[in-house]
């Protein structure tokens, strides 16, 4: 009997749990394991588990993954809190060190902006291929920044609030007040795509929490620091931020195509050129936020 709740305990309960939001929790115990060995040596570990009555075996298993699954859970209500807090959305405490990064990321927008309008100022006959590609990418990484006096302590921050910002900028819509509006009224394939550019998202930032919880395991073994900060470095840079960036354009692009659904939803007459429609936009906008 024990042997067959091992197999089917295996085989259904710990796939499951590996194969979706629980892998970061794994990795992350299993890496506790792992410095523990190293700390109070595999034989002596081994051969106390292996003393152990076997129901006893079992219960710890089963607690073992238990302890996963709990602690899973756990952290990923803390999805959004990390995702603002990456975002840079401090405690009032690190205020001057938000200011800091401000400074410092509006340092950066402004280079990136002088230096796209020295190359726009050459004659693009006489541009290199390098100085080609150069203005392409300047082109791109102004679009990432937010209004100069908008700007967000983080590189995260600034792609997704300057996409919040492009629907306001473009048609008068405030992306924060219209987006839960506009949600319930776009296409199921269109909410598909953006809830998977938004779990990719979310995955990144509870990623990131794992790997600094993963320093913790130095009391026992001294690499887990290194992996650990890597591991964060990795989940910000190179996987964060393009998922950022990701969700960022679909949001823009469902303001661009379906919102007709919104003026039409709210019986308010769609207007008839660019130019108003920023007026009426920012009418509307005023309507669902105080109601007049």
């Amino acid at each position: 009997m024990s042997a067959k709740f091992l197999e089917n305990f295996g085989s259904k309960l710990a796939e499951q749990w590996v194969a979706t939001l629980l892998t970061p929790a794994f990795v992350f115990w299993l890496g506790g394991v792992a410095a523990f060995l190293q700390r109070f040596g595999w034989k002596s570990a081994s051969s106390w588990f292996g003393q152990q009555p076997q129901p006893l075996q079992i219960a710890l298993l089963v607690g073992g993954f238990c302890l996963i699954a709990a602690s899973g859970f756990v952290v990923q209500r803390f999805d959004l809190p990390v995702l603002r807090f990456l975002e840079g959305y401090w405690h009032p405490l690190l205020r001057s060190l938000r200011r800091w990064f401000i400074a410092r990321e509006t340092k950066r927008s402004q280079q990136i902006s002088d230096r796209w309008q020295q190359l726009l100022q050459i004659d693009p006959a006489q541009l290199t291929v390098e100085e080609r590609n150069e203005l392409v990418q300047l082109d791109w990484q102004q679009i990432y920044f937010p209004l100069p006096n908008q700007i967000m302590p983080t590189r995260l921050g600034n792609i997704l609030h300057a996409a919040e910002q492009r629907p306001l900028e473009k048609y008068g819509l405030d992306a924060v007040i219209c987006w839960s509006r506009l949600w319930l009224l776009l296409p199921d394939a269109v909410k598909k795509d953006l809830q998977e550019a938004r779990a990719d998202l979310n995955t990144a930032a509870r990623v990131w929490l794992w790997s600094l919880l993963f320093i913790i395991w130095t009391i026992w073994a001294w690499w887990a620091a290194p992996v650990g900060i890597i591991s964060s470095i990795f989940a910000y840079y190179y996987w964060a931020l393009e998922a950022a960036t990701t969700y960022g354009e679909l949001v823009e692009a469902a303001f661009d195509l379906h919102r007709h659904l919104l003026y039409q939803s709210l019986r308010w007459g769609l207007p008839a050129d660019p130019k108003e429609e920023r007026r009426v936009g920012k009418e509307l906008t005023e309507y669902l936020w105080r109601g007049r």
